[in-house]
């Protein structure tokens, strides 16, 4: 579910500083998320989106480091019991293929 316009905490953090920036706001919408478009050093863009897309990008980064984390940490402690090993290796498997879901969701917007 994609936020419609910007929030008050938005319009504070993003759109304020930017107006005050010299940016200029344009009479034109935002396709996405319906927030004014603004022009800048020649860019037309909509600065929720990018706010947004950037928050995403960053929790997402934060996932992938627990993810990391976890891997490491129980490669890092590998049992000598087969069954336990195996366990082990499942759970490593699943990691990785979270991360590269990440990834291809990073990369992918």
């Amino acid at each position: 579910m994609a936020l419609k316009g910007p929030t008050e905490e938005e319009m504070r953090t993003v759109l304020m500083p930017l107006m005050l920036s010299g940016a200029k706001m344009l009479d034109k919408h935002c396709p996405k998320c319906g927030s004014p478009l603004f022009e800048k050093d020649g860019r037309v863009f909509c600065p929720i989106c990018e706010h947004r897309k950037k928050q995403r990008q960053a929790e997402m980064k934060g996932v992938e480091e627990r993810l990391m984390e976890k891997l490491n940490e129980l490669a890092n402690s590998l049992p000598d019991e087969v069954e336990q090993l195996e366990k082990h290796l499942r759970a490593m498997e699943k990691i990785i293929e979270l991360l590269e879901r990440y990834r291809k969701l990073e990369g992918g917007e």
